[in-house]
């Protein structure tokens, strides 16, 4: 798994000739104490740098499900937020990554900033004949799932999902919701689902989740 610590984070990305860029700097500070504490917990973790080891060419390529929520999320204050980036893997078991979310969530606690923590990732991958990964119906069922966990504010039956039907149901997302998992486990919050589509062969969701003292505020 890979905590970014370069200094700043860039990313473009363009369709139906329209492009959106955005530069954001990252919390290297943050990102060395997720990185020293997740490497206490005995996880196979590694920080990650690109371009320089410092200044202002110290800057890691943003993919699209980095760029994405954070367009919507620091572009309108840019550089008044800080960033870290944290890369999960599909190759170890869920539990570490559960482990990690424990580590993020400690470290957050002992930052002086307000933190938000964002788990990018669409969901099933098959919900159509003509996409890439064809027709599924475990795409459905696994979307279905994830809204009901979202719900019933637990998140804890996705991790128990056979390997073999995430696998049929192919979402980008479970390893996400293993890092949330983790993080809830160490701070009570309410989750509340948004918005659920699935306009082409793989579903989008949106959820968030609030503090639980902060819950009845918002209501």
């Amino acid at each position: 798994m890979g905590i970014v610590t370069a200094e700043f984070s860039e990313g473009v990305l363009g369709e139906n000739n329209k492009q959106i860029r955005l530069r954001c700097q990252c919390d290297s500070q943050l990102a060395k104490v997720i990185l020293a504490d997740a490497k206490s917990l005995g996880l196979p973790v590694v920080g990650v740098n690109y371009g320089t080891s410092e200044g202002p060419a110290s800057c890691m390529p943003m993919d699209w499900g980095t760029l994405i929520p954070l367009w919507f999320l620091a572009r309108e204050k840019e550089g008044a937020s800080k960033v870290v980036i944290v890369t999960p893997s599909r190759e170890i078991p869920l539990e570490n990554l559960t482990r990690l979310g424990h580590a993020i969530a400690e470290a957050a606690k002992t930052s002086d900033r307000r933190v938000a923590f964002v788990a990018s990732a669409d969901q099933g991958h098959s919900h159509r004949s003509d996409g890439p990964y064809g027709f599924n119906a475990a795409s459905a069922e696994f979307d279905e799932a994830v809204k009901m966990a979202i719900q019933k504010n637990d998140l804890r039956p996705l991790l128990n999902l056979s390997p073999q039907f995430v696998e049929d149901a192919k979402p980008d997302s479970i390893w996400q919701i293993a890092i949330l998992q983790g993080i809830l486990e160490r701070v009570s919050m309410k989750g509340f689902l948004l918005s659920y589509q699935a306009p082409t062969y793989y579903g989008m969701l949106c959820a968030e989740y609030f503090p639980e003292e902060n819950v009845a505020t918002i209501k």
